[in-house]
């Protein structure tokens, strides 16, 4: 990874061992560097105003601040850092919870080292990591289960009809956890046309990232939740 830009990275877990295998990985890497540790949610808030680091791994079950709130936290300051929420299971409600905090990503704890390590480049980039099928799993479990009381539609969303019919596809082609290249290739596109229609939905609906498009498609009823079985 010679010539390319430095990546900082805040770790932030209440169990040292995890935090020191982390930083084992990640400082493997020629471009990544580890600026600082934390192990409860107020000190990662804190740190990340004196460090502004490009990525923040974040645990969810913590002293004092949980996760969640703290990834709510410094998503609310307009910090530059992106958060990566680090859960045990794929199925965890803390891990959607953490989606709609703001984080940019969820991995699994026992994630690779080259998954972890590719996670942090992507979200570093300002793009977000959408596992197609375990985010999609995840969302559609949660949005099911949220509207499971035979409550009123929720009125559509203004915000929609800014859309153009392309972008309210390729919003679609997102929520089903498409990369840009699939997308291109759906849609017989060039990469650098869809980027252009990525970036413009999030200005559009006044989102941070690709993760948060995904959940909106969700929770506006953009996208359906489909049958459970799979």
């Amino acid at each position: 990874m010679t010539g390319e830009r430095e990546i900082t990275v805040l770790l932030v877990d209440d169990q040292p061992l995890l935090r020191v295998g982390f930083r084992l990985i990640l400082e493997g890497e020629d471009d990544l560097r580890i600026v600082g540790e934390a192990c409860d949610g107020a000190d990662a808030v804190r740190l990340v105003r004196e460090l502004n680091p490009d990525v923040v791994l974040m645990d969810v079950r913590m002293p004092l601040l949980n996760g969640i709130d703290a990834t709510r936290a410094i998503t609310d300051s307009a910090a530059d850092s992106r958060v990566i929420i680090l859960t045990t299971f794929d199925l965890d409600e803390y891990a959607f919870a953490g989606l709609q905090a703001g984080a940019s990503a969820f991995l699994l704890k026992d994630v690779a080292p080259e998954e972890l390590v590719q996670a942090v480049r992507v979200v570093a980039s300002g793009d977000a990591v959408v596992a197609p099928r375990v985010t999609q799993r995840l969302l559609e479990t949660y949005v099911r289960g949220n509207n499971a009381s035979p409550t009123p539609p929720a009125p559509r969303d203004p915000l929609l009809e800014d859309l153009t019919p392309r972008e309210t596809e390729m919003l679609g082609a997102m929520a089903e956890g498409l990369s840009n290249a699939e997308i291109a290739h759906r849609y017989f596109l060039s990469e650098a046309t869809v980027k252009t229609h990525v970036r413009r939905i999030l200005t559009k609906l006044h989102l941070r990232d690709r993760v948060q498009a995904v959940v909106y498609a969700y929770e506006t009823g953009l996208v359906v939740p489909s049958n459970p079985d799979y």
